[in-house]
């Protein structure tokens, strides 16, 4: 089944058997939400802050048996009035769905954001991050909810990234994948865009690089971490307008690539407001 074959109704299901459930339980899977352009959300609050972006699932599935909550019928009306569907189901039947043994009572399909860098404002916010093969859905989410903390316009996805729209990404970025800009392109496709307006490209280095503290950042400025192990090809890094490192002060010789973009994105901001 495909979203263009459903119509706007409410339904109960209580069958594993049943090919909604084969469709949503295919959402977890990259190819099937390539081929259908749509994704998967669970939680209230996910759901809810995506109702408060002006953004409603296009079906909203929900357990049955679920504590009544206000939030909750918020989002049941704002399907209906969208024209989406309703669709309740036994908590054993969400579980598969979500792949969680203790999946929260609702979640929600969604159609895929336009995802092309063309299509990005880089005047809409002083702060972008970057991230150049990142592997880990996790820190991909940490990032867009990094972002969402710092007011960046959004999360530039390099190469052979993860999936923005896969089930743990979406979960680790806590509700910000709806606040946040995505963008997936290439390398020469993202300096082509860079390049054809203002914009600073600053790289997480350890290649000649200056203390990020002492960086003289400007708008807008797009900070770049690379690969969780190998971090970022010397060619990205050269091409860059600055590099940057944060001191080590123990053993450890680099900070995980999510975190190491909020410490650089909480400085640029604070430079770039005059906090500094």
């Amino acid at each position: 089944m495909t979203p263009s074959d459903r119509v706007a109704f409410r339904r109960t299901i209580t069958g594993f058997s049943n090919p909604l459930v084969k469709f949503l339980r295919s959402l977890r899977e990259k190819k099937h939400r390539k081929r259908e352009e749509r994704f998967l959300a669970e939680g209230l609050r996910l759901l809810t802050d995506a109702r408060e972006c002006g953004i409603v699932p296009e079906m909203l599935v929900m357990a049955i048996g679920r504590d009544p909550h206000p939030l909750l019928d918020a989002l049941e009306n704002a399907v209906a009035a969208a024209g989406g569907e309703i669709v309740e189901m036994d908590v054993e039947i969400l579980a598969k769905v979500t792949g969680k043994d203790n999946p929260q009572a609702v979640a929600g399909v969604f159609a895929e954001f336009d995802t092309r860098i063309a299509n990005l404002d880089r005047a809409s916010a002083p702060i972008w991050l970057v991230a150049q093969a990142l592997r880990d859905p996790g820190n991909l989410g940490t990032m867009l909810r990094t972002g969402d903390a710092v007011g960046a316009g959004g999360l530039i996805l390099l190469d052979d990234c993860a999936d923005p729209f896969s089930v743990e990404a979406v979960r680790a970025s806590m509700g910000a994948i709806f606040t946040q800009k995505i963008a997936i392109a290439r390398w020469d496709e993202f300096q082509d865009w860079l390049r054809s307006g203002e914009g600073q490209l600053v790289a997480a280095s350890l290649r000649d690089p200056t203390d990020y503290r002492q960086a003289p950042y400007s708008a807008p400025c797009f900070l770049m971490v690379g690969n969780e192990s190998q971090g970022l090809p010397q060619a990205y890094e050269e091409a860059c307008d600055l590099r940057v490192t944060i001191p080590m002060r123990g053993r450890a010789d680099s900070l995980n690539a999510a975190v190491a973009g909020a410490v650089l994105a909480y400085e640029a901001l604070a430079q770039l407001e005059g906090g500094n």
